[in-house]
């Protein structure tokens, strides 16, 4: 089946930060519209003009895309979510533009299942560690990113 973007971005949000509330799904929604803004970078290359479709299913992205996880099924995936209203309601928002505060130049989000944040994420440094909102972590870009 072929989702618009609306749909996958809705599906997405409720897989990665469906248990975190309105701030911690508005916070994940905010760090994938911005991987398909930014004007450099890695992101920039593969959102190829701002293709949302293109930074979702980016390999090695994100958990909630991946159908097998180390030969496992993954039952917590895209494929299975049945949005709400109020995930809608968060990928329009997104996709209308609008930004969590804290996180609005965020490129980066993990949930390290533990009360600290790491300082850099992911492993080549090109994210620093700029705010928490519930479990996940939130990363803005590095110089480094530029180089990506």
């Amino acid at each position: 089946m072929s989702y618009t973007e609306r749909e996958l971005l809705a599906r997405l949000v409720a897989c990665e930060a469906g248990g975190e509330g309105e701030n911690g799904m508005k916070a994940v929604a905010t760090t994938i519209i911005n991987r398909r803004d930014i004007p450099y970078g890695e992101f920039a290359r593969i959102s190829q003009g701002g293709n949302l479709r293109n930074i979702i299913f980016q390999p090695e992205q994100y958990t909630c895309v991946k159908e097998t996880i180390s030969g496992q099924y993954n039952w917590q995936n895209i494929y299975n979510m049945e949005p709400t209203m109020q995930h809608y309601e968060i990928a329009d928002w997104a996709l209308a533009g609008q930004k969590l505060k804290g996180v609005d130049h965020s490129l980066y989000f993990y949930n390290p299942f533990a009360p600290q944040c790491e300082t850099f994420f992911p492993l080549n440094r090109t994210g620093v560690y700029h705010n928490r909102v519930i479990q996940h972590c939130f990363y803005v870009p590095t110089p480094l990113y530029r180089q990506t």
